[in-house]
């Protein structure tokens, strides 16, 4: 059984650190108490990250940001804190840059390191469905997978980093096309279609994707109990176009969902609301 350390236990690491701990020894540690108290039935809670990584064979991030996980994983002592040759799993979604850093300091101690960001939401969190995209070395990535598999379908990307860069190619897409399904519902309702007979009638069409199904279900509903928050879309974004910056390139679509998200998550009370909601900023911002 291996000793595991999970930290980061909100609406996504939470089912995650129910899963691996009907398998292994799992200690949980998050920012809230009483959200890592909410797996004191199945996992053991730690007062502080690097008790909680204390010894740890797996350390398993999946915290908010790149600077969190810097100063939690580095500053705090966590990958200092796991077990000789250790294996640090990054989970978060965090620019490329980071994780490239958090692997060389995680070396220079002799451990390992890989970064592994998802996609899915909390319904693939629970579901034990998330894509997983994983950057490391094969080695690393052979000693990462049985537990990776627990949680959904991870993918070896290449080297370290490009499975942050993957994760972010993924939250382009996502973003954009809740976008497009937003603008498209914004135009049918005003000039007189039923959204949620839209909707069924776009299913199996060249329309139908996995956003039309499950976002634009929450846009029908007006449901926008976050899944994913629109502020983690907007932090990802901005990620995103940070490395495009970095490569020169400029990309139209993904500047307007940049520029739509973050007038949602700043100044439209949206920050907490499911990413979703870019259907009602649309509504908002309409003369």
């Amino acid at each position: 059984m291996t000793k595991i350390a999970f930290l980061g236990t909100g609406l996504m690491g939470g089912p995650m650190a129910r899963h691996l701990a009907k398998i292994h020894q799992v200690t949980v540690w998050n920012r809230s108490t009483e959200k890592a108290q909410a797996l004191s039935d199945v996992a053991k809670v730690a007062t502080s990250a690097a008790e909680a990584a204390n010894g740890a064979d797996v350390v398993v991030s999946m915290l908010i940001d790149g600077p969190t996980s810097t100063a939690i994983l580095k500053d705090e002592g966590v990958i200092e804190a796991a077990a000789p040759g250790a294996l640090i799993i990054n989970m978060a979604s965090v620019e490329p840059d980071c994780d490239r850093a958090l692997e060389a300091y995680a070396k220079s101690l002799g451990k390992r390191f890989v970064d592994a960001p998802v996609s899915g939401g909390v319904k693939g969190a629970n579901e034990q469905t998330l894509s997983i995209f994983v950057g490391g070395s094969q080695d690393d990535f052979t000693a990462a997978k049985p537990l990776l598999e627990v949680l959904g379908r991870p993918t070896h990307m290449g080297a370290i980093g490009t499975g942050q860069t993957a994760k972010l190619a993924n939250q382009l897409i996502v973003a954009i096309t809740i976008g497009a399904v937003a603008e498209a519902f914004t135009l049918a309702e005003a000039a007189g279609c039923n959204i949620g007979t839209l909707r069924g009638a776009l299913r199996g069409g060249f329309a139908d994707s996995r956003i039309l199904d499950l976002h634009g279900a929450r846009m029908v509903e007006g449901n926008f109990v976050p899944g994913g928050r629109s502020v983690a879309q907007l932090k990802d974004l901005n990620n995103a176009l940070n490395v495009a910056k970095e490569h020169k390139l400029t990309l139209p679509l993904s500047g307007q969902a940049q520029a739509g998200f973050d007038d949602l998550v700043n100044n439209k009370d949206g920050a907490e609301l499911d990413h979703a909601a870019y259907f009602l900023w649309l509504k908002q911002i309409q003369n």
